[in-house]
């Protein structure tokens, strides 16, 4: 059964994702998950579709407000399962957003991209007047 687009809105403790099988899954949001919940199952089961027969190119972008350290591992697994369109001829663009004054979530994406020797480009944002 091939991938279809999924939509999970968001939650005060959980980001939004999109997945969409043309190649291109978006996180945002927050993550203040501390278990599994039926939302990271329906994400993690729809990686394994995607990557049967995934797309030429594969863009992810990210962009947390807030990453506790089990949303961090959520991701790694993500982003590891991700790993396997390159295994397969294919590409995987990877796109870190963080604004341009939490160091946390920028120095929380530089280890993910160390620790799982993965490319990450990081984008600045600024914080909207009155957020």
């Amino acid at each position: 059964m091939a991938a279809e687009i999924r939509h999970i809105l968001p939650t005060d403790k959980s980001p939004e994702v999109y997945l969409d099988p043309v190649g291109t899954i978006k996180v945002k949001g927050r993550g203040l998950v501390v278990n599994r919940t039926e939302s990271s199952d329906i994400i993690l089961d729809w990686l394994d579709k995607y990557l049967v027969a995934p797309a030429e190119v594969t863009y992810v972008t990210i962009e947390f407000e807030y990453l506790n350290s089990f949303s961090t591992a959520t991701l790694v697994t993500m982003l590891k399962k991700l790993s396997h369109v390159l295994l397969q001829s294919r590409k995987l663009k990877i796109i870190w957003y963080y604004e341009e004054d939490d160091e946390d979530i920028m120095e929380r994406g530089e280890y993910i991209a160390a620790a799982l020797n993965m490319p990450i480009e990081f984008i600045v944002t600024h914080r909207k007047a009155g957020s």
